[in-house]
């Protein structure tokens, strides 16, 4: 793992075990939430898992949600893209504004 610095520098890829340690959770939940398509891992098994930062960001609003909310993994899923698709129509909208 990438260690940041005080400036806040974004972690690149992060291993399942930092991933479970930054989000104060299980592999097992790592693992459904992977199952679900809520995060893509790059390797082949489990112990060679790496996660990018796209990934590492999802997860930890899904750690949110679980926690806060009791979201299970198919809701962070639904969640999580529909605030991607909301993200994305703001982003447009913005976009012709500003035309």
């Amino acid at each position: 793992m990438k260690k940041t610095t005080k400036r806040g520098d974004v972690v690149e890829m992060m291993s399942l075990q930092d991933l479970c340690r930054f989000c104060q959770t299980e592999e097992a939940w790592v693992v459904e939430l992977v199952d679900h398509g809520v995060l893509e891992p790059a390797g082949s098994t489990t112990s060679h898992w790496q996660f990018r930062a796209t990934s590492i960001r999802r997860a930890k609003k899904a750690s949110r949600l679980t926690r806060d909310l009791g979201i299970n993994a198919a809701g962070i899923a639904l969640v999580l893209d529909l605030l991607e698709q909301r993200d994305e129509i703001l982003r447009r909208l913005a976009h012709y504004e500003n035309i």
